[in-house]
């Protein structure tokens, strides 16, 4: 059985795969470990199981310590997403997930945080000194088993009403590794998976599936049981697979929360590239 995990870092380091069609480096920006990975080719992307596309990881988030003095990791982490959109247009922000599981919260709690600029306009926006905000707009779409409606089919018809440059969807993920849980952010240009983190997969969201650039963002908060227990032994775990159990830290309430608030953050400054980080907060 394959281990799951999202996180595309994981899956280099399980194949071993340096190979073509593959660049892997490392960096280390204001004490966080940044690893980008780029996957140019279908075999590439076959060999370690996730899309083509840019993935950037960034490892040893503040999450569970000392959680006053962020802006630089929150700037840091808002470059790579500058980095993924396009220069102009609305971009949309979808938080998925669902609030009535805490380890499933992230990206709704994200979208809390993030500021709704798209009604901002004209004399109201020239008087509030708010002329320079980007137009982006926010949705936190709940899941399926609420509202009846898939994920992907609500944004499918947010973007034939707000024509969108691109979208940046939030959500929560798993990682083979307890280490990973709550201390790493991945983004990727490749999009996102509602649900594939507990998995139950739905409709990709990704250029191919929308037509416009997806971002994905998302914090590992779950861990398999056992991808768990064969990466810890290091042997494959012996019992009922049938069973799937999920794994999450004690923690996770505080996890999600700061997780979400830094995700939020650093979605704004990466939108928002004419206003200071103090400007923005005030605007929260």
């Amino acid at each position: 059985m394959i281990l799951r995990t999202d996180l595309a870092v994981e899956s280099h380091e399980m194949s071993g795969e340096d190979g073509e069609g593959i660049v892997f480096e490392k960096d280390n920006i204001n004490g966080m470990s940044v690893h980008r990975l780029r996957i140019f080719t279908e075999s590439a992307a076959k060999r370690l199981g996730k899309p083509q596309g840019k993935y950037v990881t960034i490892d040893s988030l503040p999450l569970s310590d000392n959680f006053r003095d962020v802006q630089e990791q929150i700037e840091t982490i808002s470059e790579e997403i500058y980095s993924m959109l396009p220069d102009k247009g609305t971009v949309l922000v979808i938080g998925i997930g669902n609030t009535d599981i805490t380890s499933d919260a992230l990206g709704p709690l994200a979208a809390q945080t993030v500021i709704a600029t798209r009604h901002i306009r004209g004399e109201i926006a020239r008087s509030t000194g708010l002329s320079m905000l980007r137009p982006a707009a926010v949705l936190s779409p709940g899941v399926l088993g609420k509202t009846g409606i898939e994920t992907g089919e609500i944004v499918l018809s947010l973007i034939n009403s707000l024509d969108p440059a691109a979208i940046i969807a939030v959500d929560a993920l798993a990682s083979k590794s307890v280490s990973r849980l709550g201390t790493t952010i991945q983004i990727s240009d490749s999009g996102i998976s509602p649900g594939s983190g507990i998995g139950n997969n739905r409709l990709k969201l990704n250029e191919r599936t929308l037509g416009i650039p997806v971002i994905g963002i998302g914090i590992p908060t779950v861990v398999d049981a056992y991808t768990l227990v064969s990466d810890l032994t290091g042997h494959r775990a012996d019992f009922d697979l049938n069973r799937s159990l999920m794994v999450t830290p004690k923690e996770i309430d505080l996890l999600a929360e700061r997780g979400a608030k830094l995700i939020g953050m650093a979605i704004n400054c990466a939108l928002q590239r004419d206003y200071s980080f103090n400007d923005l907060v005030k605007l929260l």
